[in-house]
């Protein structure tokens, strides 16, 4: 019944797209066009109103899918992912081999930038070595919305966490980590948040480097970034560690953190929180 109703709702929202977009009017907004949302979430399995509200931020009846599958190593990498968008009535949608020669072309058509999950490391290099990347941020520099789960949740991050679990949770330097996309450049972001534990992992690379902010993503949960601002979406909670203020110690490598002042938010659907102090 949910998912009957979702699709009504998404028949009726798109729709109410095409009719204000069939006489496009000339403005100083249309002109200098707003940054596309993020939508950014935890990895497993993305619920239906979180890829409907992914569509409907593109402001476009019939917007167009690109879908960048490099962080999975399976010979039909994308496809499900694309079959996922076909159920809640997307008509063009085109999965990508950034080797294709045509892959920066495409990816310049697109409404709509989609990362699955798997290795965002491994994102990361196929995206950078086929020079993607700028393209990426152009497209929503010009409104497109980009969104990803799992690995592709990471990426979206300046510093990715990609290496394995917390070997040696909270001790400085125990984090490596890597260069995400920086599409969400003020924080951390960390995925499958609550459900592997990984609370004290982020709180690692946050004392690390505190002027980030850590946003933990459970599964199934989303978070809506428009602007400096972000609202939740699904089933589970989103946590913020915010160390910005806090008064951290200078570490030795390898030694022990510490910290006092360091703020924490819990979050859950429908909660909104500012990344502006």
């Amino acid at each position: 019944m949910k998912r009957t109703t979702i699709l009504a709702l998404a028949t009726l929202s798109l729709g109410a797209f095409a009719s204000t977009r069939q006489t496009p009017v000339a403005s100083e907004e249309s002109q200098n066009p707003k940054p596309g949302a993020l939508v950014v979430v935890g990895g497993g399995g993305t619920p239906d109103e979180v890829l409907f509200e992914a569509l409907a931020l593109t402001g476009h009846a019939k917007p167009h899918v690109v879908i960048l599958p490099q962080a999975s190593g399976r010979e039909d990498r994308g496809q499900r992912t694309a079959k996922m968008f076909e159920r809640l009535g997307a008509t063009s949608i085109d999965v990508i081999d950034p080797l294709d020669e045509t892959a920066e072309m495409r990816v310049a058509n697109a409404d709509l930038i989609w990362f699955p999950g798997g290795d965002q490391n491994q994102l990361s290099r196929e995206l950078s070595s086929a020079k993607l990347i700028n393209i990426i941020h152009k497209r929503r520099r010009h409104g497109a919305v980009v969104g990803g789960t799992s690995a592709g949740a990471a990426i979206m991050s300046n510093v990715m966490i990609g290496g394995p679990p917390e070997p040696a949770a909270l001790i400085t330097g125990a984090i490596k980590p890597s260069r995400g996309l920086g599409l969400w450049a003020p924080v951390i972001v960390d995925q499958h948040f609550t459900q592997r534990d990984r609370l004290a992992r982020l709180l690692t690379a946050v004392l690390d480097q505190p002027r980030y902010i850590g946003v933990g993503i459970s599964e199934k949960t989303a978070c809506i970034v428009e602007g400096d601002a972000f609202r939740v979406m699904g089933e589970g909670h989103v946590l913020v560690y915010d160390a910005r203020s806090a008064k951290i110690p200078k570490f030795k490598e390898k030694g022990l953190q510490s910290g006092t002042g360091i703020q924490l938010h819990l979050l859950q659907e429908g909660d909104t929180w500012s990344l502006l102090p």
